[in-house]
């Protein structure tokens, strides 16, 4: 079973969209940033989301990381999922799975797993 996991240190996110402030629409969907907008500290949701992709990536062994093309959705007291799109979609389709994530994060770091499930495809 493929597994992709991301760690990020919160403050590192917090640096990078204050010095790029069009970082968070290249990197984020726009249910992704109203999601993170609506929290206390959304470098801390974003981190998060962030670390989701790279671990998405890393699962499928994708060569390029496309963050619009990966979408993590839920949160707070709903479920968190991810909704995949164009070619990332094609190459899950390909393995013939279907990608789970799991999110968390402190003050300090967040971070993600993401698992391939080939049984639930």
């Amino acid at each position: 079973m493929p597994v992709g996991l991301d760690l990020l240190e919160i403050e590192r996110m917090e640096a990078a969209l204050a010095r790029r402030p069009g970082l968070a629409h290249k990197l984020f969907t726009e249910g992704e940033r109203t999601y993170a907008a609506s929290r206390a500290r959304p470098a801390q949701h974003l981190a998060a989301r962030f670390c989701a992709k790279e671990a998405v990536t890393k699962a499928l062994g994708l060569d390029v990381f496309s963050p619009q093309l990966i979408e993590v959705s839920g949160g707070g007291s709903t479920d968190v999922g991810v909704v995949l799109h164009g070619a990332v979609a094609a190459r899950a389709a390909e393995l013939g799975v279907r990608v789970e994530v799991s999110l968390t994060h402190t003050r300090a770091m967040a971070g993600a797993v993401a698992v391939l499930d080939r049984s639930a495809s």
